[in-house]
């Protein structure tokens, strides 16, 4: 290896799992650990997923590099470990991935780069000390080592998380995992984004985030708060990060209990350790919070027990399946009281276009065609941005008729609000005429 400048294997791995090659996540934690299991020094990394299937990435070293791509659906990877001098073997690296991505065979080949032989050395006296002097001129930007004059290098990590259908996808940069837990019904995940602040997200789909998460909880809360002031009990199914129970314990006066039925106690878990501004109010003396499913709960709670209820679901995939059904709602309508309020999240027009419209038609067959109205929200992490919102009424109650403007504008004001007030609540009812041909049976 003298004769050398570095080191190159090319390796390929096979019949890895599936699962682990399609998430960025662990991919990056490998590429890196399996770095540092070879004692190099790691300077950034750059992490992508694809849309639908596969990543690709590098992880700088101060030693060269290794870069990788895989193929989930032949659960096939592609690496490339490069390393100079003698420090670092590159074998160690390849060892470590192989047990990371539980691959049952891989081969590799390695060149030696820069056969010395070949070489001339020159003298670049001239291009070492220009560098000293960029890094005197930069030197609040480096991190010395004790008692020496040498900089150590700044691990940065630059990951995309993204969000996706077959067809379109929206990546979000973050640099690390907070929390991350597989439950028994879902993957549940907080990244630390650069842009949002700390991000929810299941099973791949982004919940919320710190930067964002207002206008969601602020408009599946006040609409119908703001309509009926005699509001004294209110069930949320769903809702574990916390963001509508806060949003709920702004009328605490005349609460007499909110009850609030989350599957996943992962996902309330996660929302206690990094996201205190969503989970404030979830020990407040008038929350009961039940881990259940909400499904069950609603089926056998009595009839006319809850003056306003709130499905704070995900999407219709996995446990939340069950909260687009029309029994699901007929049980909803039985559980309200006579003049009670039923509001939820139901997609995006541009995004899950079926389901929003189906949706919609399915809370018109239970509570009838004219006490079902869709309105509107713009929330920049989810899918289009375009999210839509559902309201339902047992009685007569209207969502703009009957709203006091004077009050709700008071309320938003006093609360200190950043999305809802009394003129956005009319603008939200107010949808334009592709939304309202969708809506057409």
């Amino acid at each position: 290896m003298s004769n050398s400048l570095g080191r190159h294997i090319l390796v390929e791995f096979f019949e890895c799992s599936p699962e682990i090659l399609n998430d960025v996540i662990v991919i990056e934690q490998s590429m890196v650990a399996a770095a540092k299991e070879a004692q190099a020094t790691v300077i950034n990394s750059t992490f992508h997923h694809f849309s639908p299937f596969g990543v690709s990435g590098v992880v700088v070293i101060q030693e060269s590099h290794l870069a990788i791509h895989t193929w989930p659906e032949f659960r096939y990877a592609a690496v490339d470990i490069f390393t100079c001098g003698t420090s670092v073997n590159p074998w160690i690296s390849y060892d470590f991935l192989k047990k990371a991505f539980e691959a049952e065979h891989g081969s590799a080949l390695e060149i030696n780069r820069g056969q010395i032989d070949l070489l001339e050395r020159i003298s670049i006296d001239s291009l070492k000390k220009e560098r000293q002097n960029h890094e005197i001129d930069n030197k609040y930007d480096q991190v010395y080592a004790p008692n020496e004059n040498v900089p150590t290098p700044i691990f940065k990590r630059d990951i995309w998380f993204t969000d996706k259908d077959e067809n379109r996808a929206l990546s979000i940069r973050y640099d690390e995992v907070l929390y991350r837990q597989k439950s028994p019904y879902q993957l549940v995940q907080v990244l630390n984004t650069y842009a949002y602040g700390k991000m929810l997200t299941i099973d791949g789909m982004v919940m919320c985030t710190e930067r964002d998460e207002f206008v969601y909880h602020e408009l599946i809360t006040h609409p119908a708060m703001q309509l009926k002031s005699d509001v004294k009990k209110v069930l949320v199914i769903g809702g574990g990060d916390g963001g509508t129970v806060r949003e709920l314990m702004r009328y605490e006066a005349q609460l007499e209990q909110v009850v609030m039925v989350e599957i996943d106690e992962k996902v309330v878990e996660a929302a206690r350790q990094f996201l205190p501004t969503m989970s404030c109010q979830l020990n407040h003396p008038k929350l009961d919070l039940r881990i259940e499913d909400g499904i069950a709960f609603l089926q056998n709670a009595p009839a006319e027990s809850f003056d306003l209820i709130i499905i704070d679901g995900s999407d219709p995939e996995g446990p939340a399946e069950g909260l687009f059904s029309k029994s699901f709602y007929e049980n909803a309508y039985r559980c309200l009281t006579s003049d009670g309020i039923l509001t939820l999240q139901s997609e995006s027009p541009h995004f899950n276009g079926k389901a929003f419209a189906e949706l919609h038609h399915c809370l018109q067959d239970v509570f009838g065609g004219e006490k079902v109205h869709c309105y509107l929200g713009f929330i920049p992490t989810y899918p289009t941005g375009m999210w839509a919102f559902n309201f339902a009424s047992k009685g007569d109650i209207h969502p703009t008729a009957n709203l006091d403007d004077t009050k709700a504008e008071d309320f938003s004001q006093a609360q200190g609000l950043k999305y809802y007030s009394a003129e956005m609540q009319r603008a939200a009812f107010t949808l334009p005429p592709f939304v309202k041909q969708m809506l057409r049976r």
